[in-house]
């Protein structure tokens, strides 16, 4: 079945050239497994309504640095992390399992700090906690968490299922958790020169919560819901909305012009991204572990959400597919690449 002879670098593929080379070789077996690889969760069909399923691993070093992450929002982040790929299937959340592996340098003080931002995440979003492992580890904090939730069937949402003219929404603003990081990444700096100064972060309490403790945006779920509006994609920001574009024109077979003018940039993340000589629009785009939700809607659900605070219509859908064009303020026009977190070539 895997028939390659000679040695292929896994950074040559990425993250999802490797989901996809190795899920090609799987073909579902069971009538209940209604969706498999390749979404936000994986949906198990019960009647008329489907059990979404996600799963996702946290590793030191490579997804976080307890440098300046506290393992009480690091245990927060694991679980809202993946109640976010629960929501993007329009679905809601109802129970996780949790598994660790740590190294003796971990006291059981430490591992219950980890578990009280694990219980705050369960307690704020009606989850319970349902099992898990603990294992030992020689490479530092790894944490794997699974969700699962139910969602009408008629309801779920995929990446795929836009249509040319559909509108491009997305919920809150975006940028912030990785301007957020270059922050926390610059006060480590300083301080592993000068371990006598003490980081201030005060002025960045926006964006250092952004990365540190996202929030999953079941309320966005709840606010569709209540607009009856499905949208005909989705998809949540963690890699960032470049990629995320990308993931639901390729699934859809659509293009996407975006607007940097209708791009949703809190003013803390504006500021933040010009003091460090970036462009806020790239931090924006490119920047991922936002978990806001990105989805398209038919154009007749515009009445419905034109006003609401809670979305930013930033583009809309095209026939040109697999071409996705931003739109500066300036007139011009330039293709978006796909330039967020790949885990395998740790490029953030």
């Amino acid at each position: 079945m895997f028939e390659n002879t000679e040695r292929t670098e896994l950074s040559s593929l990425g993250e999802f050239g490797l989901i996809d080379h190795l899920a090609k070789h799987f073909e579902p077996k069971q009538k209940s497994s209604h969706l498999g690889i390749g979404d936000d969760a994986a949906l198990i069909k019960l009647g008329t309504r489907v059990m979404a399923v996600s799963t996702d691993m946290l590793v030191e070093g490579v997804h976080f640095d307890l440098t300046y992450t506290p393992l009480k929002h690091l245990g927060y982040k694991a679980v809202t992390a993946n109640l976010s790929d629960i929501a993007a299937m329009n679905a809601k959340p109802s129970q996780i399992t949790v598994s660790i592996g740590m190294s003796n340098r971990f006291s059981l003080e430490a591992v219950e700090e980890l578990y009280e931002g694990i219980r705050l995440a369960c307690e704020k979003y009606q989850v319970d906690l349902i099992g898990g492992d603990t294992t030992s580890s020689r490479s530092g904090l790894v944490i794997s968490v699974t969700a699962m939730g139910e969602a009408n069937l008629k309801k779920t949402t995929y990446r795929k299922g836009a249509k040319p003219g559909d509108l491009l929404v997305v919920s809150g603003d975006i940028g912030g958790a990785y301007m957020g990081l270059q922050i926390l990444e610059r006060e480590k700096r300083v301080f592993m020169e000068h371990k006598e100064m003490q980081p201030d972060l005060e002025p960045y309490d926006y964006i250092v919560g952004r990365q540190l403790k996202p929030e999953a945006r079941l309320d966005i779920i709840d606010r569709l819901e209540e607009l009856k509006i499905v949208p005909t994609s989705m998809i949540d920001v963690s890699d960032g909305v470049a990629s995320e574009i990308h993931h639901l024109g390729q699934l859809s077979d659509v293009g996407f012009d975006i607007y940097e003018d209708k791009l949703p940039i809190d003013p803390q993340t504006m500021d933040t991204a010009l003091s460090f000589e970036l462009n806020p629009s790239i931090a924006a785009l490119n920047g991922g572990e936002d978990y806001e939700l990105l989805f398209t809607v038919s154009q007749d659900d515009y009445d419905k959400m034109k006003s609401d605070i809670d979305f930013t219509i930033i583009g809309h859908a095209t026939d040109t597919k697999g071409v996705y064009t931003l739109h500066t303020k300036a007139g011009n026009s330039f293709g978006i690449k796909a330039q967020g977190w790949d885990h395998l070539n740790e490029t953030k």
